[in-house]
């Protein structure tokens, strides 16, 4: 008899775990797009620390990631059995703060001109020259900023998982969403970590002794390496302005009803052209959800403007 229970036992598990792996794999293709834009938006978050505090830096970030992940996914369980309601409202406030951060980004790129830009830039180098406690007070700023985002990007790849699980079992549940998280974490600090060394890597092939065709091949990649660094930080720079747009949009056009309704009955307009319209109505979701986040980044960064003048700061 204890032995009939135990394989029925086993039986159990083992359907369970596949039943986990088929929804992990679903779960990992519909968040795969939020997973782009984690990583560009950490890539360049953690961008503009000293080489050798590149890596210390990706870790700090990445164990931020897997705290926020270690709440992320027990609050979302608890959230879906007690008040799922709670999910859209919470999440509408994460895609508003991201929005805020693009907007803020943009609004100091034109209305800040070149030259204060290089002359805070160089009494920043120079302060943080001058003085170690403000060179770590920097880093830390990086690193809870690089943690905050991922907070916002986290919780839409755990709403989105568990949106997908939500008629499963609890267990089925809790794995998919834990295994999400962990894999999503490691995949994108992986990343991370090989984009921020990249110019490192470039050094050392450059280094490369000897008169042999590989020794040559090393140090012409390492070259190619060392230009390609310095645009390759410049892009995820501009593409995590755009992802954060792109996410913060997106939740709110999620969120509202009348914004989803707009969106989709625009692309079914625009699909109707002739030639152009597949193709109109692939980008219009995404455009829209970009515009929409910076219509909305615009709105809030105006309202902590006036509220920071009400206070007279």
């Amino acid at each position: 008899m204890a032995g009939g229970s135990l394989l029925l036992l086993l039986d159990d598990i083992a359907a369970v775990l596949d039943d986990v792996a088929l929804m992990t794999k679903i779960a990992a293709k519909k968040t795969a797009g939020v997973l782009g834009d984690d990583l560009a938006v950490n890539a360049e978050k953690v961008s503009g620390v000293s080489a050798d505090r590149e890596l210390p830096v990706v870790w700090a970030v990445a164990k931020g990631s897997l705290r926020n992940k270690c709440i992320l996914v027990p609050a979302a369980m608890v959230v879906s059995l007690v008040a799922p309601w709670l999910i859209t409202p919470v999440l509408i406030l994460g895609g508003l703060f991201l929005c805020y951060e693009g907007f803020e980004k943009v609004a100091h790129r034109f209305f800040h001109s070149k030259a204060e830009d290089i002359a805070q830039r160089n009494d920043r180098v120079k302060q943080l020259a001058e003085s170690p406690a403000d060179l770590a007070n920097f880093e830390q700023q990086k690193i809870k900023g690089a943690i905050r985002t991922d907070l916002i990007l986290s919780a839409e790849i755990i709403v989105l998982t568990l949106g997908i699980v939500a008629e499963k079992e609890f267990i089925t549940q809790f794995l998919v969403l834990s295994g999400i998280a962990f894999f999503m974490t490691v995949g994108v600090y992986g990343i991370v970590a090989g984009i921020v060394k990249l110019d490192d890597a470039g050094l050392y092939l450059i280094e490369k002794s000897g008169k042999g065709i590989w020794p040559r091949f090393q140090r012409w990649w390492g070259a190619r390496l060392l230009v390609f660094a310095p645009w390759l930080m410049k892009a995820l720079a501009v593409v995590g302005t755009v992802a954060m747009f792109m996410v913060g949009g997106g939740i709110l056009v999620h969120g509202f009803h009348v914004l989803d309704e707009g969106i989709k009955f625009l692309t079914e307009q625009l699909g109707e052209i002739a030639a152009v319209g597949p193709v109109l109505a692939a980008l219009t979701p995404t455009l829209g959800g970009i515009v929409i986040g910076m219509v909305a980044g615009a709105a809030v960064l105006a309202l902590v403007m006036l509220w920071q003048r009400l206070r007279g700061n």
